[in-house]
């Protein structure tokens, strides 16, 4: 029996939206982000690196695709408040001269992981909800989009449900290395479209970075969605499952399910944060230079100190009783 969905409820998902996430754990919802912002976030790429230095509420950057956010994770009640901002850290990829010749199967591409670098994983994980990617260029074909593997969804659940007592990121020495299941898996997608397009991934949705050939800039972010509950896989009325649950009910071929983690949820200090907070230093004084010499003004919360070094740290969620790192 599969867990039935109520179309009706959703206002800005479309019925092949939904199927297309419950089949394939991903929808893209075109004109999701207002290009201007796109724009407007990429005109200095010159001067910007990694490091965020500007802040706007997702509701206003990409009203449509902050609708269906809401709609896959249950209501904008459902969101924790620390995710509701995006930032300016955009993601850049440009390739190299070697790639322009070569090619290389989406199986041979290194960098396979699941999403959430600070937090210990577990099935019903409620501090990656979703991963997101705007698109802020377009992105055609060979040209360094994203690569995901719909059909690696089902074994990363099952992995977790059979481990409740969770997992550390894969790049921490204990942590399980989910990129091993990549052999397995035979259906790869890669994110194209058009500068403004917003994908919405399911938390467990296996993905990498891809070879740019084509050596068109391509520019994206991954803004972070936190719920305020974990997941719960055994709701009474099917009505209110998330989409994100129903799909991993699915994926375990089941419509129900209880779940426990038998350990702590757990913070953890992301490894990036050191190399991240060099580039930042690195990054400011280029600013300062740049704005000493040309006159020209430089948007920055660093700068203007409303943000610190703390504010680079995912922050905890709400209500969420979880050991710090």
């Amino acid at each position: 029996m599969t867990i039935p969905v109520n179309y009706d409820r959703f206002k800005v998902l479309t019925k092949e939206q939904i199927d297309c996430f419950l089949q394939y754990g991903y929808v893209k919802i075109p004109h999701g982000m207002k290009t201007e912002w796109a724009d407007k976030w990429t005109n200095d790429v010159d001067k910007i690196n990694m490091p965020f230095h500007r802040r706007e509420s997702a509701a206003e950057l990409a009203p449509k695709a902050w609708e269906a956010i809401c709609e896959v994770l249950g209501g904008e009640d459902k969101i924790s408040p620390t995710c509701k901002q995006w930032d300016d850290n955009i993601i850049a990829n440009f390739g190299n001269e070697y790639w322009e010749t070569h090619n290389i199967t989406p199986k041979e591409l290194d960098g396979w992981h699941v999403d959430g670098d600070f937090f210990r994983h577990f099935l019903d994980s409620p501090e990656q909800a979703l991963l997101v990617i705007p698109l802020f260029s377009d992105i055609q074909p060979r040209g360094g989009g994203t690569f995901i593997a719909p059909d690696g969804i089902p074994n990363v659940a099952a992995y977790l449900r059979d481990h409740p007592e969770g997992t550390y990121p894969q790049n921490y020495a204990d942590g399980f290395p989910f990129n091993t299941m990549i052999p397995d898996c035979e259906e790869f997608v890669e994110v194209t479209g058009k500068k403004g397009d917003v994908y919405l991934l399911h938390p467990l949705m296996l993905h990498s970075a891809s070879k740019n050939h084509l050596r068109i800039p391509r520019f994206i972010t991954n803004p972070p969605v936190s719920v305020l509950q974990p997941f719960n896989f055994n709701r009474e009325n099917p009505d209110d499952f998330s989409l994100v649950e129903v799909k991993t009910l699915r994926a375990l071929g089941v419509d129900k399910l209880e779940f426990k983690p038998t350990r702590p949820y757990e913070r953890v200090t992301p490894q990036r944060l050191k190399v991240q907070n060099k580039l930042l230093d690195e990054e400011l004084e280029r600013l300062k230079k740049y704005h000493e010499e040309t006159g020209t003004p430089v948007e920055s919360l660093h700068l203007k100190g409303i943000l610190t070094r703390e504010d680079m740290a995912p922050k905890p969620i709400p209500g969420i009783v979880s050991q710090p790192p």
